[in-house]
């Protein structure tokens, strides 16, 4: 049966979603500015690009309200301000704060920095680059960046963004958070997790530290639930600079959006006469490269019916140089052409970085979100129907610079009845077993009366104790053991950390680092549409039998010694940013690991228990993510009775009797992926107390363990 198509033609006309907020021109308060030549934070004078950029400065909405914002810093510890998308909050304000910090420097003789947290480190990475060159600094120096396994900064740094999660790492080493007087939350409104246990850091420490600025930034309109929860914290609203945007709905619902976007953006570029790029929105990565070789080969087949367009994929695992692309121009039109340059992101679009030149929008109403389900302690990754506030965000990057157009590959009833008004917090969605080891490090005991601006569930917070119980970070009493302090150290989930600990004890620390880093970066096979075939076959050339795991660790061997080039992966069907960044992260993770003494021991490839020593060591973080095979030959998650099937991708074929997972997809069927064969009575051996056969209910599991158990006593 034919898959239903998007009707361009009939796509249903709503309003006008332009700017109906207040006008700036009601804001008659100016700021004036001081003459100044030389630069505070260098010392030198400022270049004549700082004066052209500081005139464009000028022009942001933002620019009106800084005589207010400064005085409510100045006045109030808690700040909550909302701007929409384009108002050049994330821009301008941290360097609003870095000028009080610079005073309050000067003034109690201390160098204090400001830190601006975002969600993704795309974000980070981008406005720090921004705003650098705004304040006519270097990044790295006055002005730096602070990623997950990346630290761009220095001793010279004032104005510092980082990932959410770097700065709740810093807290677990300075819980005071002594070398800063301003911490700016931005995208707020997210509701990442991360974000969420930061401002109940942040307001716990607002006591001790009166003298500690917050400001929460927000691009919706939910900033009543954030002054309640800062104490009635005073508000500033800064509208966009936005144009008039016309929605467009799809006509009946899309069963194929990729191909639905594929055509869109087909449709854009054939049929719209005004100048003006297109930004599309998709899930993932793979969504993502498939649909920019999709819009390509179109345009391709068109020929000079159409000008060229420049197809540029965005999302988080993008190398730097990558990402900046999409700040580049559109190419120039051929034979009365337009050219358009088609932006291919995941959600970070949406309000995290600001594309100039966008004029139309293609919005798939998906995102990938996760989704933890306690009950069986699965976390999953899923496309989910967005929110309305999403949707808005959305169609308002298409009136950013004129009048736009959005496509919404959904039905006007599907946004009206299905879309929810918000996204649910993640911290309702989320394994929070992370938080809560992290939390512990910073001396929060009572994690049940943590002033959380949203709770977790009661049982979510159970199992999250739970795990790290199982694991050994915890304690009965609930304390941090010399195990959890460990875990705490590296930036990972608690079963990659202490899969990483247990290497050390089984001596292939070195090996474990490469799994764990592969395990920490995207797929790393690449398998197109148009060869499958020799994908295929191209991964059963690195295939370890029984494991995934191992196979991985040959794949980056191989690229090692292979040279590390771009051409060795192309022709073998191998993602080079994938393995270049496991590289990356491989080499910080040896560090931690050399500094925590945990690089001592080291088997012999040669020798008998190398392989099964290195299955061993994901065991030990993974135990509990085991699979069984029933004598109906299905597999069944242990302890949880979940029934699975081996994901297709995996190379393990042969049927073991059990085996470990690391990831549980939910997609047609339940899907484990990434899994490898190991020895029943490791897990007797291994995680006895988790194992503990008294505790099983009758089962065909309790028989197995049973009969191993036997076994393995008379074998003493």
């Amino acid at each position: 049966m034919s898959k239903p198509r998007l009707d361009i033609s009939n796509l249903k006309r709503k309003r006008s979603d332009g700017d109906d907020e207040e006008s700036q021109s009601s804001v008659k308060r100016n700021v004036e500015e001081n003459v100044q030549t030389t630069n505070y934070f260098t010392g030198r004078p400022f270049s004549q690009r700082y004066y052209e950029i500081l005139a464009k400065r000028k022009e942001l909405p933002v620019w009106v309200y800084k005589e207010k914002f400064m005085e409510l810093l100045s006045l109030n510890q808690f700040v909550v301000l909302v701007g929409e998308t384009g108002s050049g909050k994330t821009t301008q304000i941290p360097q609003w704060c870095a000028e009080f910090a610079r005073v309050k420097s000067a003034e109690t003789g201390s160098r204090l920095k400001v830190a601006c947290t975002q969600p993704r480190r795309v974000a980070a990475m981008s406005v720090a680059e921004r705003v650098a060159d705004e304040m006519d600094v270097t990044c790295g120096g006055e002005v730096g960046y602070t990623i997950r396994f990346e630290d761009n900064t220095s001793e010279r740094t004032v104005l510092k963004y980082c990932t959410d999660g770097m700065l709740l790492r810093e807290a677990m080493a300075d819980p005071e958070l002594k070398a800063y007087s301003v911490v700016v939350l931005d995208e707020a409104h997210e509701r990442t997790l991360t974000t969420d246990i930061l401002m109940g850091l942040l307001k716990e420490l607002s006591v001790k530290r009166t003298d500690l600025k917050i400001v929460i930034m927000s691009a919706t309109l939910d900033a009543e639930k954030f002054q309640k929860y800062f104490n009635n914290a005073p508000f500033l609203k800064i509208p966009g600079r936005t144009f008039p945007v016309e929605i467009f709905y799809s006509a009946t619902p899309e069963n194929d959006y990729l191909d639905a976007a594929v055509r869109t953006v087909k449709f854009i570029h054939q049929t719209e006469e005004i100048e003006g790029d297109i930004l599309v929105f998709l899930t993932g990565q793979d969504e993502i490269d498939e649909a920019c070789r999709k819009i390509e080969d179109e345009v391709k087949n068109m020929g000079k019916m159409v000008g060229p367009v420049a197809c540029i994929p965005l999302y988080s695992t993008l190398p730097p140089d990558q990402q900046r692309r999409i700040f580049s121009k559109p190419p120039k039109g051929t034979n009365g052409k337009i050219g358009r340059k088609v932006v291919v992101s995941t959600n970070i679009a949406e309000t995290s970085l600001t594309i100039d030149g966008i004029v139309y929008v293609v919005d798939a109403g998906f995102s990938k979100q996760k989704v933890y389900q306690p009950k069986t302690r699965i976390e999953s990754l899923v496309p989910a129907a967005i929110s309305k506030a999403s949707a808005k965000q959305r169609a308002g990057r298409a009136g950013r610079t004129r009048p736009g157009k959005c496509f919404r590959l959904y039905t006007e009833e599907s946004y009206n009845t299905i879309m929810h008004a918000q996204s649910s917090p993640e911290i309702l969605r989320s394994n929070i077993s992370s938080v809560c080891l992290q939390l512990l490090k910073l001396g929060i005991t009572d994690l049940v009366h943590f002033d959380f601006i949203d709770p977790p569930t009661p049982l979510s917070l159970v199992r999250a104790l739970e795990l790290l119980h199982n694991l050994g970070a915890i304690n009965d009493e609930g304390e941090l053991t010399d195990v959890g302090g460990l875990m705490c150290e590296f930036p990972l989930d608690p079963q990659l950390c202490k899969t990483l600990i247990a290497s050390n004890k089984y001596s292939v620390p070195r090996e474990v680092l490469t799994i764990v880093s592969m395990l920490s970066v995207p797929p790393v096979f690449v398998r197109p549409t148009n060869g499958r075939n020799e994908a295929d076959n191209a991964r059963n050339r690195f295939a370890f039998s029984g494991s995934d795991h191992l196979t991985l660790l040959n794949v980056y061997n191989q690229f090692i010694r292979n040279g590390e080039t771009s051409q060795w992966c192309y022709d073998n069907y191998l993602n080079f940013r994938t393995l270049t960044n496991a590289k990356n992260i491989r080499l910080q993770l040896e560090r931690t690991m050399e500094r925590l003494g945990l690089m001592k021991r080291q088997l012999s490839f040669s020798d008998t228990d190398y392989y099964n020593n290195i299955k061993k060591s994901v065991l030990s973080g993974f135990f509990m993510q085991v699979a069984f095979r029933e004598s109906s030959g299905h597999y069944i998650i242990a302890k949880e009775g979940q029934l699975v099937v081996i994901h297709p991708s995996s190379v393990v074929n042969a049927k073991p009797e059990f085996i470990v997972f690391n990831e549980y997809i939910q997609t047609r069927q339940d899907f484990v992926r990434c899994c490898t064969e190991i020895q029943p009575e490791w897990l007797l051996q291994i995680a006895p107390h988790y194992y503990d056969i008294e505790s099983f209910p009758p089962s065909e599991l309790k028989r197995r363990l049973i009969n191993i158990q036997k076994v393995m006593s008379k074998g003493k």
